[in-house]
């Protein structure tokens, strides 16, 4: 027969305990109640896709589903593969580890559950969704300077927490973990502590792992300060920059490449070099050179700014609600159906190159060269120009930079776009247009370009 144990944790008080499992179990700190697997096929709607809340691909098939309990409650249920927890002992001790935690920094774990070949999760539901979706596909407004000061400052607060309790192993840790409660505030998600006990993965990407992983196939503490550094680059450059990169252009004292155009005169240089530092000091080679999260804490803590204003309010969110997923043009479509040109101009300064990632990655690995030092030159005239208004002179510039070499950024084809809808050579800005769709089939400011062109 197959094993059954539901489960969920909460603190000790007058609610039903749990019974003994196994031999071995009396001495078990938390009080458990017991939850079906009924009851979180209910709360998901049967798991259903519409309310799959898993953003990138490692999470499969380890989906994440959001869900609501019968008191009113909501959750994410994490359902893992039998693969992943053949064995439901070391599955439900794991979560035994983790259910003991509770902190204001963390989205809690609420239990588990275990029925015949299925592994499950409960945690607290945060449902303003992650830092990777704020950081990397903002679409309103870029993260502001003290949020990410915040975050940096409240994840570290969180795995401090976490390694005071025992609990100094995180897994995989990324801007996909950071999530945000109701209140705008940052969380570290629970399901990180929670070790895959056949293979361990704690790290998707080779170019973001530390050196030890590599040479001994595990974790240690010191590796999870590594991936915390990793995570400083993120809220410092707006993108995913390889740390052996960037470490190189803070050796070479040219750490204001390293930081996000967006945050451009929104930070002190004494801020900035105090985050830089910090970064590469997580990031050094020997585990034994980088600093504990005590440490850590302690550096964060006097560079927090706006300290007064709320959470939600940096992050632009409606007080206590659910941010409203019903379709509405967003202010870069609106602007394009009323081909307000300024207004474009106003929304594009603002995005910057967050959707030339891949290429700006390219470009500044061979940004040494003579010949493209000459061409991103022509590239930084063109953004002056743009910035001035000096549409005529922008696209001169921006025409210079694609002509001359292989490396193509469609930020730039959106902005020589709107300097031809500036001119008044419409067919140009058509033809830029459905380039940037090419390079970016589903990129949303081409789609509305293209639009603003054919109206024009």
């Amino acid at each position: 027969m197959g094993t059954r144990f539901c489960l969920c944790f909460r603190p000790s008080n007058n609610i039903n305990e749990f019974s003994d499992i196994e031999a071995g179990n009396q001495n078990e700190k938390n009080s458990l109640s017991v939850l079906s697997l009924d009851q979180l096929r209910a709360a998901t709607s049967g798991f259903s896709s519409h309310n799959v809340v898993s953003e990138h691909a490692e999470e499969a098939p380890n989906v994440v589903y959001k869900g609501k309990l019968e008191d009113g409650r909501l959750i994410a249920v994490k359902h893992f593969t039998l693969s992943a927890w053949p064995d439901s002992r070391p599955f439900l001790e794991e979560a035994r580890a983790v259910g003991r935690l509770s902190n204001e920094r963390l989205a809690n774990l609420i239990g588990c559950c275990i029925e015949d070949d299925e592994r499950l999760l409960v945690a607290e539901f945060m449902p303003n969704e992650t830092l990777s979706k704020h950081l990397f596909q903002w679409e309103t407004q870029p993260m502001k300077w003290a949020m990410r000061l915040t975050v940096a400052l409240y994840v570290a607060q969180a795995l401090e927490y976490c390694s005071s309790k025992g609990q100094a192993l995180y897994h995989d840790l990324n801007a996909h973990r950071v999530l945000f409660d109701q209140d705008g505030n940052p969380r570290l998600s629970c399901f990180g502590l929670m070790k895959n006990s056949k293979d361990d993965k704690s790290f998707t990407n080779l170019a973001f792992t530390p050196a030890e992983f590599l040479r001994r196939g595990r974790v240690i503490p010191e590796s999870l300060v590594y991936s915390f550094g990793t995570l400083l680059l993120n809220l410092l450059s707006g993108r995913h920059i390889p740390p052996s990169h960037a470490l190189d252009l803070i050796r070479n004292k040219n750490f204001l490449m390293l930081m996000d155009s967006c945050l451009e005169g929104h930070f002190s240089n004494d801020d900035g070099n105090e985050m830089v530092r910090l970064a590469s000091q997580c990031l050094q080679y020997e585990p034994h050179n980088r600093p504990d999260f005590k440490y850590i804490v302690s550096a964060l803590f006097p560079l927090q700014e706006q300290t007064e204003v709320p959470s939600y309010v940096l992050m632009g969110f409606p007080h206590g609600n659910i941010p409203s997923k019903q379709t509405v043009l967003s202010p870069l479509g609106e602007a394009c159906s009323k081909l307000d040109l300024a207004r474009i101009h106003e929304i594009l300064l603002m995005i910057g190159y967050k959707e030339d990632e891949e290429a700006q990655t390219e470009l500044s690995f061979q940004m040494w060269t003579d010949q493209m030092k000459e061409r991103l030159n022509f590239k930084k005239q063109g953004d002056a120009a743009f910035r001035a208004k000096e549409f005529a002179s922008a696209i001169e510039f921006y025409t210079e930079f694609i002509d001359r070499g292989s490396i193509e950024s469609v930020t730039l084809f959106a902005r020589r776009c709107l300097c031809y809808l500036m001119s008044d050579m419409a067919q140009e800005a058509l033809g830029d247009a459905m380039q940037a769709l090419v390079q970016h089939p589903e990129w949303p400011t081409a789609l509305y370009l293209q639009a603003a062109a054919l109206k024009s």
